[in-house]
């Protein structure tokens, strides 16, 4: 049967389950208002490593162990890994969870990497490519910093529109109704359709505000999940961003308005969730591939597991420069998925 929704949405006949998921992060995560709720905090910040790629590349594998520890599942049983990160080449993703051994698929999504592994997962279990497959992401502050902005001893001051890149890794299992998926952590959760997002540019060039970057992304990839899905703000629990922070969620709201729809009752955004705005210091909130993985595996899912949330629509967000693009003068632009989960 024809699954594709309106422009560019899917709805599975058969949903895919998501079975399990898991989250490892550094130690501002664990101080954080969701630190309790993590899998896994590490106190040391290069994971045992002597880089800070390597560090990003172990939690990526501590996260991915975990999943699998978590249904009792080994790698030879995932038939497909979507996976990626903010570091050039996907240094972190080919050095860490390459090394499972399990066919993969390099992603960059920037930001948005957990909801675009998380589709893309759905659509090749939901179209029967797959029985099970891993979704993974993963981000570092330090690593992040080395690559897109200054050295950390540079100590420059950083604009109240910045936002903290997360140390986190989240992995998820994605699979069908089969019984022969290992045990289960999640029995009551399913993907029941995707929204692809756009590459949406407002000529914004402040990479220190990437929430005014990535909202317009954001608005368009819920305005036309509500078109494609004939739905409306309050057809969901929540409506949830990846790391817009707290301008990033204003402007989002601003542009939802123009367009007719208020989401002001169900929005949330994960990176105003994971961090003290007093106690912390992060300015704008959390940002980084890390950031939506990991509030989703430790936060979001168990509420809609017990059936809190019925309905969430999950978007992560990404700015989508690099450093070639961001010192020849390039604008930022942005692209956001939709994710939509359900209680079964």
């Amino acid at each position: 049967m024809n699954q594709m929704r309106g422009k560019q949405s899917i709805q599975f006949d058969k949903a895919p389950y998501l079975i399990a998921s898991s989250s490892v992060v550094g130690a501002k995560e664990g101080e954080g208002p969701l630190g309790m709720m993590f899998d896994r905090v590490n106190e040391d910040p290069q994971f045992g490593e002597d880089t800070w790629e390597k560090a990003e590349s172990q939690m990526q594998k501590e996260a991915a162990q975990m999943v699998l520890e978590k249904t009792g599942m080994t790698p030879e049983m995932i038939r497909y890994l979507f996976s990626g990160d903010l570091l050039g080449q996907l240094t972190a993703t080919s050095f860490g969870a390459g090394g499972l051994d399990i066919p993969m698929f390099g992603l960059y999504g920037a930001c948005s990497t957990c909801g675009e592994s998380l589709a893309l997962a759905a659509m090749a279990v939901g179209a029967g490519y797959a029985d099970t497959v891993m979704a993974l992401t993963s981000s570092h502050f330090a690593s992040a910093e080395k690559q897109f902005r200054y050295p950390l001893e540079y100590a420059n001051q950083r604009p109240l529109a910045a936002t903290w890149t997360v140390t986190g890794s989240g992995a998820f299992l994605v699979a069908g109704e089969k019984k022969n998926n290992g045990a289960r952590k999640f029995e009551h959760i399913r993907i029941t359709g995707v929204t692809g997002g756009r590459v949406v540019d407002f000529g914004i060039k402040d990479s220190m505000n990437m929430g005014a970057c990535m909202a317009p992304a954001a608005c368009d990839t819920i305005c036309q999940n509500m078109e494609d899905f004939g739905r409306k703000p309050e057809d969901y629990d929540k409506i949830i961003t990846g790391d817009l922070g707290y301008i990033g969620q204003k402007i989002l709201i601003d542009l939802l308005n123009e367009k007719g729809y208020s989401i002001e009752k169900q929005h949330m955004d994960c990176g105003i969730e994971i961090f003290d705005p007093e106690a912390q210091d992060t300015h704008s909130g959390g940002s980084g591939c890390g950031c939506s993985a990991v509030v989703l595996a430790s936060y979001i899912l168990p509420k809609i597991e017990k059936g809190k949330w019925k309905r969430v629509l999950f978007v992560p967000t990404g700015a989508m420069l690099s450093t070639v693009s961001f010192n020849e003068g390039q604008s930022v632009p942005g692209i956001a998925y939709g994710v939509v989960l359900e209680h079964a």
